[in-house]
Order: structure tokens, then C-alpha cells, then sequence
């Protein structure tokens, strides 16, 4: 399983991430380039999926950008995790559900790590942590596959601006919170992007060895 894994230390521009991985899918597409995993930090900005509503912007002065990934509106910044890839699902059974459920896997298993215990929700794509009866997401998932091959990512909250959601609806939903990790239990993650990379590439490797032996 040949992987390459991108690190990138200033923040990149939205545009720029989505153009790059839009190549390297048809890259892959065509047998010329590997998989891909890129963890990164953008600035400021909002971001639409395909199945976000003009109610969910509340503040009506923001700018947003829209973009093919599937869920709705969210905000990105400094002080988030992102991890972007793009990963053949041709190779893996064309299983879509089962791999979100690889991403939902990775991120828990990863926060596990620093005592802090999410879980996923059927209903609501994304990370969620209870906090005092008060569901919180901790981290958003949204991708989009072509040919086959799966791209977009999941962001981590750590660090970030929690007040800038208060300009929209995150991903849409009213009845639930957003949180941080400093928030739930302020220590040190600065190896998080490390062990989320680690756990993703194992995942994986365990999900190409599941379909070897099953199918």
C-alpha cells in the first residue's frame, strides 16, 4: 500500500487543496501517482457542501464558499486539524459506508489516546462528544468520490475559534453543540496529527487485509 503523507506547517489555501487533490485523483485514476494523505491547517473561512440550505447562514455578511463535498456548512481556521486524502476505493470493495466508518473509527480511536471519549452518530455524520448531557461534535466528516476514488476529509476541532459558529448552522444541525479539545481537557496534542495519520494508514491496511480474507 504505497501512501504518501503530506505535513504541511503554514496554513493552505482552500482552493489550492481542493485543485491539488482533484489532480492527483485523475492521477490516480490513470495508475500515475499514489494515494494520498494530507494533514494541514486553512484560515479563516466557511464552506458549503452539496446539501447545505441559505437558512443555515445566519450571519448573512460572511463569505462562503461552496464546494462538491457531501453535508453542509462549516467553518475552518487555525487551531483546526484537517486531513485531506485521497484514497482508491476501487481497491477496497467500493464499500462507502465502510469506509466513513474506517474515518469515524480512526478519529475515536485516535482521541482515545488523550482520555477523551467520543463516539459517531448514524443520524449525524461527524465525531460527537457528550458533555454533561450536552452533545458537542469534536470533529466533521465530508467527502466525495469520483471514479471511485474518495477525496475531500475530516477536521479535528483542537484549538480553534468556537465563536465563529455562531455566524451559521453548523453542518446543519440546531439541537447539538460544537466543541474543542483545549475545551474538553486543555493538554498537549501536539502529536495528535502524527497518531491520526498512524491509525488511518493502519485502518486501512486492517481493511485490505478484512477484504483479502473474506472475499
Amino acid at each position: 500500500m504505497n501512501i504518501e503523507i503530506k505535513k504541511s506547517k503554514k496554513p493552505i489555501k482552500y482552493e489550492y487543496a481542493i485543485s491539488f487533490m482533484e489532480q492527483r485523483l485523475l492521477d490516480i485514476s490513470k495508475n500515475e501517482s499514489n494515494e494520498l494523505i494530507w494533514v494541514l491547517e486553512h484560515d479563516n473561512l466557511y464552506t458549503a457542501g452539496t446539501s447545505y440550505g441559505q437558512h443555515e447562514i445566519i450571519d448573512k455578511s460572511i463569505k462562503i464558499i461552496k464546494t462538491n463535498r457531501g453535508g453542509k456548512i462549516t467553518h475552518h481556521g487555525p487551531g483546526q486539524l484537517i486531513c485531506y486524502f485521497v484514497i482508491d476505493l476501487k481497491k477496497r470493495k467500493r464499500d462507502i459506508r465502510k469506509f466513513i466508518s474506517l474515518i469515524e473509527r480512526t478519529i475515536i480511536d485516535t482521541l482515545k489516546i488523550y482520555n477523551i471519549k467520543t463516539f459517531a452518530d448514524k443520524n449525524n455524520i461527524g465525531i460527537w462528544y457528550n458533555d454533561n448531557n450536552k452533545i458537542k461534535k469534536i470533529a466533521a466528516i465530508g467527502i466525495r468520490v469520483s471514479k471511485w476514488i474518495a477525496y475531500h476529509g475530516f477536521s479535528i476541532n483542537i484549538s480553534n475559534d468556537l465563536k465563529k459558529y455562531d455566524a451559521i448552522i453548523p453542518c446543519g444541525i440546531k439541537d447539538k453543540g460544537v466543541t474543542n479539545l483545549y475545551e474538553i481537557n486543555n493538554q498537549n496534542y501536539k502529536n495528535l496529527e502524527d497518531k491520526i495519520i498512524e491509525n488511518f494508514i493502519l485502518n486501512l491496511k486492517n481493511l485490505d487485509a478484512w477484504l483479502w480474507v473474506i472475499f
